[in-house]
């Protein structure tokens, strides 16, 4: 019987010491930062070791990893400089895993760890967010932002105010601005608890809040070709994850941080600049814009991988052309740069080993369509003053998506509770008529949990979502999609042939 992976063997040597917190302990974070990490430990004796927190209550991923000694395997699979490669690392930069709601005084003792110099974290587009009924004293408090302002408190109170105690804090979460906006937070905890004004001033003065932006495609543990790699490997990894060889990290601060975080010495691709936009609104509406459009569309076409949609006759046309016709149009950079970097990405995206998972990517979906479409719908708006037929179409999609099924089947779907809550209640009361359709689509538009309420006030939007709704709803994906881009496509001609 095969061996579960463990630090066996490697008793001699002494476990790194804490120089990292990480919130989120999913397969991005462990394949694209402490896969990083691990590098600068081997390449430039960097000497960090990682806490990885769980994000929720329930499960226990952390502890689990935490008893396999904090090792896991990444598979960099794909394609570079047009050859395949397969190359696996095992990754010892994981020195703690723990579930906070329950073992909270573990996790507290983090903040008076002296070596700990970064926080880093990973809690989706809907992780970064204020909660009035978070407390100091909860152990912990619900929210990201509230357990970092309660680290954050303990660390100022242990070392009084010790400036050099300060911490590097880097969030990856894909919401813009995502340093600043968590700052902003923290602080606002800060004055709602009414701590001590020293405290915020050591905030804002001897703590960095960078804004970052992440870029690599992890699809996660290869469930189909598990037994395959772990032969290779002569062990079992429950936490085995595969990534494409391509990575980017671009994190906004000063130069002194290069010294800090020296990852380019390493031949890792992190930029540190001091204006991360351009890369940031490229990746968020191309890469991030797409999957999110694409995961409804070719999920309730029975399709279940990334590279199977790109490679589908029907839902590859459609993302393809929602990239090139709808979002590039909205984006102030040069086209030719932005049709480079889209060929670069469908590309990634037709990467055969990676097997990308289009549920794990419906995670939170609509906190993603807010932070990644959204902008590029009301941007294409104000700009073309006409609707964007392939995001309305996806958006369209995605409620039916969050209707819970496919077919006979059961979606898995994970969200914010009052959204699914919201999505329930609306299905509940479809009858299948077109005037349902359009009560429930006006209803969820407008209703403030979803993109704020402002889709709601966009110009002849509802009726359309609801005229595919009710389409997809009645037809199917397969023959509503089929009608679809064959009307566009006549659509698109005729207003050719007007020019």
């Amino acid at each position: 019987m095969m061996n579960i992976l463990s630090r066996q063997g490697k008793q001699g040597r002494t476990p790194y010491p804490v120089k990292v917190v990480q919130f989120g302990d999913g397969n991005f974070m462990r394949a694209f930062a402490d896969w990083q990490i691990h590098i600068m430990n081997t390449e430039l004796d960097w000497n960090a070791g990682v806490a990885v927190l769980q994000n929720r209550a329930g499960g226990r991923s952390a502890e689990q990893l935490h008893e396999q000694n904090g090792l896991f395997t990444v598979c960099v699979e794909g394609y570079r400089d047009g050859q395949t490669v397969r190359e696996y690392t095992l990754v010892e930069s994981v020195v703690q895993g723990m579930n906070p709601y329950k073992n909270y005084e573990a996790y507290a003792e983090l903040a008076v760890q002296p070596e700990l110099r970064f926080v880093l974290s990973n809690t989706t587009e809907a992780g970064i967010v204020y909660a009035e009924e978070d407390r100091l004293e909860d152990q912990p408090q619900s929210t990201f932002p509230g357990k970092l302002t309660a680290l954050l408190y303990r660390r100022y109170q242990v070392f009084n105010g010790d400036p050099a105690k300060g911490l590097i804090i880097i969030p990856c979460e894909l919401i813009e601005r995502n340093g600043e906006t968590l700052r902003d937070i923290v602080l606002r905890h800060a004055a709602k608890w009414e701590l001590e004004e020293p405290f915020s001033r050591w905030l804002r003065e001897h703590n960095l809040f960078c804004s970052s932006l992440v870029d690599r495609i992890v699809s996660g543990y290869p469930q189909e070709r598990a037994a395959e790699m772990e032969a290779e490997l002569g062990y079992q990894d429950p936490f085995l994850t595969v990534a494409e060889p391509y990575h980017l990290w671009v994190i906004e601060g000063p130069d002194w941080l290069r010294a800090e975080f020296p990852a380019h010495q390493a031949g890792l691709n992190v930029i540190i600049t001091d204006d991360l936009s351009s890369y940031r609104i490229r990746k968020v509406r191309i890469l991030n814009g797409a999957h999110t459009a694409l995961t409804p569309v070719a999920y309730l076409n029975d399709l279940n991988t990334v590279e199977e949609a790109v490679n589908h006759e029907l839902s590859g046309a459609f993302v393809e052309a929602l990239i090139r016709e709808e979002i590039i149009p909205a984006l102030d950079i040069r086209a030719q740069e932005l049709h480079q970097y889209a060929d670069s990405v469908l590309e990634r995206f037709r990467n055969p080993y990676l097997r990308h998972q289009l549920l794990s990517i419906a995670l939170n979906s609509w906190s993603k369509f807010d932070a990644r479409l959204k902008p590029s719908l009301l941007s294409f708006v104000q700009q073309q003053e006409r609707l964007p037929d392939r995001m309305v179409f996806s958006l369209a999609s995605l409620i039916v998506m969050y209707k819970g099924s496919r077919g006979s089947e059961r979606i898995n779907l994970s969200d914010d509770p009052a959204i699914l809550e919201l999505f329930q209640q609306e299905w509940e009361q479809y009858d299948g008529t077109r005037e349902a359709a359009d009560r429930l689509v006006s209803r969820i538009l407008a209703d403030a949990r979803v993109c704020g309420g402002e889709l709601g006030t966009v110009a002849g939007l509802s009726e359309r979502v609801a005229d595919h709704v009710h389409e997809i709803a009645e037809l199917g994906m397969s023959q509503a999609l089929a009608h679809f881009l064959d009307t566009s496509d006549r659509l698109i001609a005729a207003q050719e042939g007007e020019d």
